[in-house]
C-alpha cells in the first residue's frame, strides 16, 4: 500500500462518519416544547354585602354602688345581738343588730341631771333678780335717810350743837349705804348676762342629752331601706368604739358597673351621650343575660382612658356588689361595614378579593369587632371598594399578592 492510500483512507472513513452523524441528527424526531403551568392556590372565600353595622368593644367592669350604707357604732358599747348575715335581703325598718343599752343609760342619766340642775339655777336666778329689785328700792330709801342724817349733822355742827365725830359717823354710814346700793344695782344690771350664761349652759346640756338619746336610739340598728347586707363586721360580745363600722348594706337599685373605656373610643362615646343616642352592652353572668346602658362618664381621666358608669337595665338580681364582669359594648353604627374572620386581614388594613380567579388587594379601615349569630367574634371593616356580592379571601396566605392565581374551595 502506497503512502497516499494510507493517508486518504482514514480521512474518507472519518468524513463518512461525520456525514452519517449529521444525517441522523437532522432526521431525528423533535420532542414537544415544555409547557410552564401557573400554580393555582385553593382558598376559602366569603361572599359579603356591606351594611350598617355596630362595632362592639369588650370591656371589663366592676359592680359598685355610690350609696353603700356603712352603719357605724353610735358610741362605745358591747354588741348584744346580730340578727342578720352577709348576703341577707332585709326590709326597711327591720332590726339588724342591737347594742347593750346599759352602756348608754348612765351617761343618759348624767345628762338629764345636768339639764335639771341648770333649769333649777335659771329659776333661782329669776327669784334672785326679783328679790334684788325689791331690795334695791329699800336700800335706796336707806341711802336717802343716810344722806339726810349727814345734812342734819352738818347743820348742827355749824350751830356748834354737834360734834365732829357725829358728823364723821353720819358720813361713813352714808358712804356704806351708797356702796350697798351700787352693788345691788350691779346685780340687777348683770341679771341679763347671768341669764344668758345659764341659758347657754342649758342649751349645751340639752344638746348633750339629745346626742346621748340619739345614741341610745341608734343602738337598735334598723334597716333604712330595702336592701342586701354586704358585710357584717361584728359578732355578739364584741366591744365597738364610736364610729366603728359594724355592718354594710346597699339597695340593689343603686348598683352600677364601672368599666375603663380606652382613650381611642372616648370621644365617640361622649358624642353619643351628648346627642342622647343610647350606648348599650350585654354580658352573661351565670347563664343569665345582663343588659347595660352607658349613663355617664367619670369626672377623672388619664392617658389610658376614662371610666364609664353603666346602669343595669336587665338582670339586676343576678349581680352582687364588687363582682367583676366582662361585657361587649355596642358602639355607634357605621355605614358600609362588613364582618370577616380575623385571618382575612393582612397588615392590619388590607383584604384580598377574588376576581376572575385572581386575588386583588384593597385597603380597608378596621372598625372593631362583632359577635355573629353563631357566637363567633369577627372583625368589622369598611371600604368603598367592596360592593355587594363580592368574595373576600378568608384563607391567610403567606405569599398573598395582587394577581396571585387562586381557586375557591367549593
Amino acid at each position: 500500500m502506497t503512502l497516499g492510500k494510507k493517508v486518504i483512507l482514514p480521512i474518507l472513513f472519518l468524513s463518512a462518519g461525520i456525514l452519517v452523524f449529521v444525517a441522523l441528527k437532522m432526521t431525528r424526531a423533535q420532542p414537544p416544547p415544555a409547557e410552564i403551568k401557573e400554580r393555582i392556590w385553593r382558598v376559602d372565600t366569603q361572599q359579603v354585602t356591606p351594611a350598617t353595622l355596630s362595632p362592639e368593644l369588650t370591656l371589663y367592669g366592676k359592680v359598685e354602688s355610690p350609696s353603700v350604707l356603712k352603719a357605724a357604732a353610735p358610741g362605745e358599747a358591747i354588741v348584744e345581738q346580730v340578727l342578720v348575715k352577709e348576703g341577707d335581703s332585709v326590709s326597711q325598718g327591720e332590726l339588724l343588730l342591737q347594742l347593750d343599752d346599759r352602756d348608754f343609760l348612765p351617761r343618759l342619766d348624767q345628762a338629764r341631771a345636768e339639764v335639771d340642775q341648770l333649769e333649777a339655777e335659771i329659776a333661782s336666778e329669776r327669784k334672785r333678780h326679783q328679790s334684788d329689785l325689791e331690795a334695791l328700792d329699800q336700800e335706796r330709801r336707806i341711802r336717802e335717810l343716810a344722806r339726810a342724817s349727814v345734812s342734819r349733822a352738818e347743820r348742827l355742827q355749824k350751830k356748834n350743837l354737834g360734834s365732829d365725830s357725829a358728823l364723821d359717823e353720819a358720813r361713813q354710814d352714808a358712804a356704806k349705804q351708797a356702796l350697798v346700793v351700787i352693788s345691788r344695782e350691779y346685780n340687777v344690771g348683770d341679771h341679763a348676762n347671768r341669764q344668758r350664761q345659764l341659758q347657754a349652759r342649758l342649751l349645751y346640756a340639752q344638746a348633750g342629752l339629745k346626742a346621748i338619746e340619739l345614741e341610745l336610739e341608734r343602738s337598735r340598728m334598723l334597716a333604712p331601706f330595702d336592701g342586701i347586707v354586704a358585710r357584717v363586721a361584728v359578732a355578739p360580745g364584741d366591744r365597738v368604739r364610736k364610729a366603728d363600722v359594724m355592718l354594710e348594706m346597699y339597695a340593689p337599685q343603686s348598683l352600677e358597673v364601672r368599666a375603663r373605656i380606652p382613650a381611642p373610643y372616648r370621644d365617640e362615646l361622649q358624642q353619643s351621650l351628648r346627642t342622647g343616642e343610647p350606648v348599650v352592652g350585654q354580658a352573661r353572668v351565670g347563664g343569665a343575660n345582663i343588659e347595660l346602658r352607658l349613663e355617664r362618664l367619670s369626672g377623672q381621666a388619664d392617658p389610658r382612658g376614662i371610666d364609664g358608669l353603666f346602669q343595669i337595665e336587665e338582670g339586676l338580681r343576678w349581680l352582687r356588689l364588687g363582682e367583676m364582669i366582662h361585657f361587649r359594648l355596642r358602639r355607634p353604627p357605621r355605614e358600609n361595614a362588613l364582618a370577616v374572620p380575623y385571618q382575612a386581614l393582612y397588615g392590619g388594613n388590607r383584604l384580598y378579593l377574588l376576581e376572575d380567579g385572581r386575588m386583588r388587594g384593597i385597603e380597608v379601615q378596621a372598625l372593631g369587632s362583632v359577635i355573629d349569630g353563631l357566637g363567633e367574634e369577627r372583625l368589622l371593616v369598611s371600604s368603598e371598594e367592596i360592593k355587594g356580592g363580592a368574595y373576600v379571601v378568608i384563607t391567610h396566605l403567606p405569599n398573598a399578592i395582587t394577581g396571585l392565581r387562586v381557586e375557591a374551595v367549593q
